[in-house]
C-alpha cells in the first residue's frame, strides 16, 4: 500500500514538473513572473494533499472547502494541460508545430488559456445539470400495481457538495414523486465532518419516500460506524449483507466488497415470486446476480472515469461500467454517480438519476 502511494505521488510530481516547464517556457512575462506563475501553481497543487490531511477537520469549514475544491481542480487541469502539452511536443517532433511556438509565445499563452478556461467553464455547468435517465423494468406480473423508483448512487457529500448542492438533489428527486428511493452507496466523500457540521441528515429526511441505501467503499473511508449511524439519522433504512420485503418487491443491499468477509451472494434466501432488486456498489462479477436469479441490480463506484479519455480506462475495466446492461434475464444499471469525487467537473460524462417504472 506504502509503494502504490509513493507511486502515486511521484507520477503527480512529475506531472507538475512536466506541465511547470512549459508553463515557464511558453508564457512571454519577466522572469520574476514567472517564478510568480509556476508557484502559484505548486501551491494549488499542494492543496490536493492538505485537502487529505487530519489538518482539515481543524479548520472552518469555508475554508478547507475552498482548499478541498482548488486542490483537487488544480489536479485535472494539470492533467488536461499535460495532454495539450504533449500534443504540441508531438506536433513538435513530426516538425508540424514550429519551436518558436513553444517559447515565449504570446499567440500560444493566451490560445491555451482561453481554450482550458472554456472547457472548465463548460465542465462545471455539465457537473451541474444532472441528467435524469428514464428505464423501463418489467416484473412479468409479480407486482400489483406500477411502481416509480428514484436511483441514484455517488452523491459523494462533503466538503465539495455541500448543504446547499444535496437540497437541489432532493428536490429533484421529489419532484419525481416516487414509490421507492434506492441509493447504491458512497453517500459519504470521506469526512463526516462536514456533514454533520451542515447537519445534512435533515435533508435526506425532506425526501417523501422510503430511502434503501448500501454501503459503498467511501463509507469505509469515512468510517462504517459513523456511516451507520448517519444513515439511522439521516432517515435511510442501510441494508448490509441483508433485505427488506416490501409488498411484491424485494430488495437486497450488498455489503461493499471492502469487507471481505461479505456474504456471498447465493447465501441469500431469494424469492422467485417477487421481484429482486440487489444493491450492489461496486460493478464486478455481474454474473453472479444473473446465476442467483436477480432481476434488477443497481451498482455505481465507476464514475465512468468522471473525466475523458479516463472513461475509457474504466469501460476496458468493466463488463460494464456505464448505464444499462443486460444477462439473461438480469437488468443492471451501473450509474455514473449524481454527484462526484474530487473536481467538480464533468467532461465527456455525466451526473445523473434513473427514474425507473416497474410495470
Amino acid at each position: 500500500m506504502l509503494l502504490r502511494i509513493i507511486t502515486l505521488i511521484l507520477i503527480l510530481v512529475g506531472l507538475l514538473v512536466y506541465v511547470g516547464w512549459h508553463i515557464w517556457a511558453i508564457v512571454p512575462v519577466a522572469l520574476w513572473a514567472k517564478w510568480v506563475l509556476v508557484g502559484l501553481g505548486v501551491l494549488c497543487f499542494a492543496l490536493e494533499f492538505v485537502g487529505f490531511a487530519p489538518l482539515m477537520n481543524r479548520l472552518p469549514l469555508d475554508i478547507a472547502s475552498a482548499i478541498y475544491n482548488i486542490g483537487n481542480k488544480t489536479l485535472i487541469i494539470l492533467f488536461y494541460l499535460m495532454m495539450t502539452f504533449l500534443l504540441l511536443d508531438l506536433g513538435r517532433l513530426l516538425h508540424i508545430v514550429p519551436r518558436t511556438m513553444l517559447h515565449d509565445n504570446l499567440p500560444t499563452s493566451i490560445g491555451i488559456a482561453v481554450l482550458m478556461s472554456a472547457l472548465f467553464v463548460c465542465a462545471g455547468i455539465h457537473y451541474r445539470h444532472k441528467q435524469r435517465v428514464a428505464i423501463d423494468l418489467d416484473s412479468n406480473g409479480r407486482i400489483g400495481q406500477p411502481l416509480t423508483l428514484v436511483m441514484a448512487s455517488d452523491l459523494h457529500i462533503g466538503y465539495h457538495n455541500r448543504r446547499s448542492d444535496l437540497a437541489r438533489w432532493v428536490d429533484i428527486i421529489n419532484a419525481e414523486k416516487p414509490d421507492l428511493v434506492l441509493i447504491a452507496g458512497d453517500i459519504i466523500d470521506y469526512s463526516f465532518r462536514p456533514v454533520i457540521e451542515e447537519d445534512m441528515a435533515a435533508e435526506f429526511r425532506r425526501i417523501k419516500a422510503p430511502v434503501y441505501a448500501c454501503l459503498g467503499n467511501h463509507e469505509y473511508i469515512a468510517g462504517e460506524p459513523d456511516a451507520e449511524k448517519f444513515y439511522s439519522d439521516a432517515g435511510i433504512n442501510l441494508l448490509i449483507d441483508t433485505a427488506v420485503t416490501l409488498n411484491d418487491i424485494t430488495i437486497i443491499g450488498r455489503d461493499d466488497r471492502s469487507n471481505r468477509n461479505r456474504k456471498k451472494l447465493d447465501d441469500f434466501n431469494i424469492n422467485d415470486s417477487n421481484y429482486t432488486i440487489l444493491l450492489d456498489h461496486q460493478p464486478y462479477h455481474l454474473e453472479e446476480a444473473e446465476q442467483c436469479g436477480i432481476d434488477f441490480q443497481l451498482s455505481g463506484h465507476t464514475h465512468r472515469g468522471q473525466v475523458w479519455p479516463l472513461s475509457w480506462i474504466t469501460d476496458m475495466l468493466y463488463e460494464c461500467s456505464w448505464g444499462s446492461h443486460q444477462r439473461g434475464t438480469t437488468s443492471y444499471y451501473v450509474s455514473s454517480g449524481l454527484g462526484i469525487w474530487g473536481a467538480k467537473y464533468r467532461i465527456g460524462t455525466q451526473s445523473e438519476y434513473v427514474v425507473a417504472k416497474i410495470k
